[in-house]
């Protein structure tokens, strides 16, 4: 018998505790009403303990990348939260799927649309759940955005402008081979998302250009910057950018007879935003708690997650399109 219907609380295991693990999804866990931080997988004996002691983490509940597997045997933890560099995602989902455990996946969800398919085959298989890290799904200024994409509530939508950039980047994120590009993964897949759930509309076709580089030594195996547009479906357009040399974090849908803005749109805090009918007001959440407590929550419910698999597929196809625009200068078309 399942026993997490029955549990208040879920446990989940992070695996891979770098930066992102360390800053947002940690916290997050103490501030979690349907699941906590019930275990490590690190390569690193020294974050091992350190987290042990910080985090009241038993000795049992603590792997590296040998004994990953044996996860499979420990009740404590029911979902395994994959936080590792881009190019690492296929292989530790398919793993942490054969454990039996529910999955979550940061994004970029993997580097091919193949892989991604592995990766849900492998979920389905094992009867778990994936889910893909998009938090923004959770948040409410970018709920609103949805909501207004789709009750249109100042018209049709016409047009949609989206940027997100940071000032500087370093590590495994600018190693093609770890990260599978440039800013485009990394942030500009925020863009991609927030113009599919504005529209409620996929795209069906792409053009791109990549940006001059200010730095050829430091960005020589990515991109640095890029612009791309998107065409969905009723003559709606999309104006995106991306970038690791300049701090952007924007989001605007124009209508008929209106239009809806957020700035900053993707930050892990302090958003806001404004309407042609005034101010948007919203208070500031945890944006990861609300988002690993929602699955948590859709577990213990045997309610599917509402950022599954298939929507992770959906981005890693967008982008590869994109690239290939990029490369060849050509308008692509999305199936």
């Amino acid at each position: 018998m399942d026993n997490r219907n029955t549990k208040e609380k879920l446990g989940i295991a992070l695996v891979g505790l770098g930066s992102y693990s360390e800053g947002q999804l940690a916290p997050a866990l103490q501030q979690t009403a349907h699941c906590y931080l019930a275990g490590i997988v690190t390569g690193s004996e020294e974050k091992a303990k350190r987290w042990q002691v910080q985090y009241n983490i038993a000795e049992a509940n603590t792997y590296n990348y040998q004994n990953f597997e044996e996860i499979a045997n420990n009740s404590d933890i029911d979902i395994i939260y994959i936080v590792l560099p881009n190019s690492m995602h296929a292989e530790y989902v398919i793993r942490a799927a054969a454990t039996g455990k529910h999955v979550i996946c940061e994004k970029p969800m993997a580097l091919s649309v193949e892989d991604c398919n592995r990766m849900i085959d492998a979920c389905n298989k094992a009867g778990v759940q994936l889910s893909i890290g998009y938090r923004l799904h959770f948040e409410p200024f970018n709920a609103e955005m949805m909501r207004i994409g789709k009750e249109q509530p100042f018209g049709p939508l016409k047009k949609i402008k989206s940027d997100h950039g940071m000032a500087d980047t370093d590590g495994w994120r600018i190693e093609k081979a770890l990260s599978g590009g440039g800013p485009l993964q990394d942030l500009g897949i925020y863009c991609i998302q927030a113009c599919r759930y504005t529209t409620g509309m996929e795209p069906i076709a792409v053009t791109a250009q990549e940006g001059a580089k200010t730095k050829p030594e430091k960005f020589k195996d990515v991109e640095e910057s890029m612009t791309w547009q998107m065409e969905f479906p009723d003559g709606i357009t999309a104006e995106c950018s991306t970038t690791y040399v300049k701090r952007m974090s924007y989001l605007r849908a124009e209508a008929e007879r209106g239009f809806a803005e957020l700035d900053p749109a993707f930050d892990y805090n302090g958003l806001q935003g404004k309407t042609s009918d005034g101010p948007l007001q919203f208070a500031d959440i945890n944006q990861q708690a609300a988002q690993m407590d929602d699955f948590a929550l859709a577990l213990k419910e045997g309610r599917p997650t509402p950022v599954p698999g298939e929507m992770g597929r959906q981005d890693v196809a967008i982008i590869q399109a994109i690239y290939k625009a990029m490369e060849t200068g050509q308008r692509v078309e999305l199936k």
